[in-house]
């Protein structure tokens, strides 16, 4: 890294360090986990930690090109414009942002059902998509109501999700020391497990866990000293979470065997009722429902924002850009994406909708992947964080091994949503409005273009 910048901007900074490593650890931490350590188990067997180490260094390889792009760009909004400032292709960035808007959607559909599987089963037995249903209706209103509050509560939620954790991975400790539990479980596949496939596989589940970093990009506006503080907070994060992970996975396994965890849609709930500890069945779901509810929570913030954005630069309908007049918020787009969702909880599981997420999600980092080489030729007069060359472009090849991995279930559901995009794009045309990008104009001395104070997370204009 060079030597530090601060960048101008009309955006005060209130963001230190430290808020934002807890910001990005709350948006990558627990729901994941909660809902899929059990299926991962089912897979691999008990060496549940195998994947999520390898997830996280795959994970930690596109995080090095995004520490680039932000702290070069400081201001631009995100794998867009990255895209259109590498390819200079509209409909390139356009498909790029359509599809971490459609990985938001797909996201928040996955949680919902998991918000109304077991865990929820615990205080109210409903049918899990009419749960999921209720659940985003008032998500989205307290979406529509503002972001302000939101905001201030992830990290009193991220604290519950950590404490969470930190329960499992007491429990097994307390049933180790009482001379319970198995050990052996947790370096043993599962029988006639071929282990490389089986952990690839399981990778690619465990990488939902860790996704959710890339949308620290559009905070960065606001962050104070930009070049030295997101990189420490990027990767102090994930390999927080990753440290994390690998505990909790191990201790699933220590405590309970596989087919028993892959059985559940609660399983770190049965491993804490397993382990006799005195923890309230009711109170760990609880706290539960809070990790993933919070991500839910946070990912439809992203997604309705990005809806409206992209409404203002012509990229979808204009109706996208309508906003509640006292609230400032962008009624319109939290309404469509919320539908979405809903629609897509009746389509699929948890564990087919988070493979779909992923599939959105690898076509979005390949591209910032490939820009970040793309870009290398382009200069700024600040300095800012250079990944090591031979990273992006092992991140490259990692997301092309990924896409390999999805299933043709996954890649027809991916397909149909990037359908949906394109439309929207020739609707956006044929009606006049003109799509655009702002990441061609030139660069400041800051590292932002002129257009990119309106950035892709659609704040310009929105007061919620």
């Amino acid at each position: 890294m060079t030597q530090q910048h601060t960048v101008g901007s009309a955006l005060k900074r209130d963001i230190t360090g430290p808020l934002l490593f807890l910001f990005i650890l709350g948006d990558v931490l627990g729901a994941g986990v909660y809902a899929l350590v059990g299926t991962i188990a089912g897979r691999v067997g008990g060496v549940t930690w195998a994947p999520m180490v390898l997830a996280l260094v795959l994970a930690l390889l596109t995080a090095a090109s995004y520490a680039e792009l932000v702290t070069k760009y400081p201001r631009a909004g995100g794998a867009a414009v990255f895209a259109e400032r590498a390819f200079g292709v509209p409909l390139v960035s356009y498909l790029v942002g359509f599809c971490m808007l459609a990985a938001g959607v797909v996201s928040a559909a996955a949680l919902a059902l998991a918000f109304s599987g077991d865990y929820l089963s615990v205080f109210l037995d409903v049918p899990p998509t009419a749960g999921a249903a209720v659940f985003l209706v008032l998500v989205a209103l307290l979406n529509a109501r503002g972001i302000k509050e939101s905001l201030r509560a992830n990290v009193a939620m991220t604290a519950v999700e950590l404490t969470g954790l930190l329960i499992v991975v007491v429990a097994a400790a307390l049933l180790l020391g009482r001379g319970e539990g198995d050990p052996g479980r947790a370096l043993s596949f599962g029988e006639g497990v071929d282990p490389l496939p089986a952990v690839l596989g399981g990778a690619l589940l465990a990488y939902y866990s860790f996704v959710g970093f890339e949308t620290s990009a559009n905070v960065v506006e606001e962050l104070r000293e930009p070049s030295r503080t997101y990189p420490r907070a990027l990767f102090g994060a994930l390999a927080a979470a990753g440290v994390m992970y690998v505990l909790v996975g191990t201790a699933a396994s220590v405590v309970l065997p596989a087919e028993r965890l892959a059985a559940s849609s609660a399983p770190l709930l049965d491993v804490v009722s397993a382990s006799g500890i005195a923890v309230p069945g009711w109170l760990f779901s609880l706290i539960a429902l809070v990790a993933v509810a919070n991500g839910a929570l946070l990912t439809m913030i992203m997604a309705s924002r990005l809806a409206y954005g992209m409404g203002v630069q012509g990229l979808l309908p204009g109706v996208f850009t309508r906003v509640l007049p006292l609230r400032g918020t962008p009624w319109a787009a939290i309404a469509a994406t919320t539908a979405v969702a809903v629609v897509l909880t009746t389509t699929g599981g948890v564990v087919v909708l988070a493979e779909t997420l992923v599939l959105l999600l690898l076509f979005v980092f390949l591209s910032s992947n490939i820009a970040v080489l793309v870009l290398r030729r382009e200069r700024v007069a600040h300095g800012h964080f250079r990944a090591w060359t031979p990273l992006p472009v092992l991140a490259v090849l990692s997301c092309l091994v990924l896409l390999s991995q999805q299933s043709a279930e996954v890649w027809w559901r991916g397909g149909i949503l990037i359908g949906a995009g394109a439309v929207l794009y020739a609707v956006a045309r044929l009606t006049g409005r003109r799509p655009g990008a702002p990441g061609r104009a030139d660069v400041t001395a800051d590292g932002a273009s002129p257009a990119a104070t309106e950035d892709a997370s659609g704040r310009a204009g929105l007061r919620g």
